[in-house]
This record gives structure tokens, C-alpha cells and sequence, in this order.
């Protein structure tokens, strides 16, 4: 199972690479933002809850799909630009094992516990 979820997530990754080259926006740019989201973990400098809530919401698929459609229904590129790079980022974390997490703590994930051989 575990190698079907990769292959899904590595799908996803090219999706939101695909659409990243159907902005107008230079290819270093993609580069450059990739590793943004993960500025959702300074959540967890004031406690394990807002970690947690701040973390999921820069790495929701959801959210990141949201914002791009919205992106699309108002013209905006840089929504598009942010959902896109949202996407790709939370696939390619996904990707690595690092899935959503539970206020329990940073490695407690809905993938598992990271770290943990599963």
C-alpha cells in the first residue's frame, strides 16, 4: 500500500508541476517557493495544538485546491501560483512520509509516526 500512495503523491507532484508550466511565471520561481509552506511549522514554537492546526492548513490539499480555483474564477495568477505550490509541496511531503498532523505532536501524522519503521 505504501507504494501505491507514493505513486499517487508522485502523480499529484507532476500535476502541480503541469500546471505550474501553464503560468507565465519563470521555472525558478516554482523552485524558490517550493519549501514556503513549511513556514507553517513555526506553529509549534507556541504549542503543540497551533503547530498542528497552523501545519495542516499550509499543507492542506484542500486549501491548496481552494486557492487555486479561486485563482482561476477571479484571474488571478497568484492564487493559481500559491495553490499550485501548495499542492506540489504538500504531495511532495506526503511523498516522504510527512503527512498532516495530530496536536499530539510534530511526528505524529495521519501517515504514521515519522521516524517510526512502519
Amino acid at each position: 500500500m505504501k507504494t501505491t500512495i507514493q505513486l499517487e503523491e508522485i502523480a499529484m507532484l507532476g500535476l502541480g508541476i503541469y500546471l505550474f508550466g501553464l503560468l507565465s511565471y519563470p521555472w525558478w520561481l516554482f523552485l524558490a517557493l517550493f519549501l514556503v509552506p513549511d513556514i507553517g511549522m513555526l506553529g509549534y514554537i507556541l504549542n503543540n495544538k497551533t503547530g498542528a492546526f497552523i501545519y495542516n492548513l499550509f499543507h492542506h490539499k484542500g486549501v491548496a485546491v481552494l486557492m487555486y480555483l479561486i485563482g482561476i474564477y477571479m484571474s488571478r495568477d497568484t492564487f493559481q501560483l500559491a495553490g499550485i505550490i501548495l499542492f506540489a509541496h504538500a504531495s511532495f511531503d506526503r511523498l516522504l512520509g510527512y503527512g498532516l498532523k495530530y496536536e499530539k505532536g510534530f511526528k505524529f501524522t495521519h501517515l504514521g509516526e515519522i521516524g517510526k519503521k512502519n
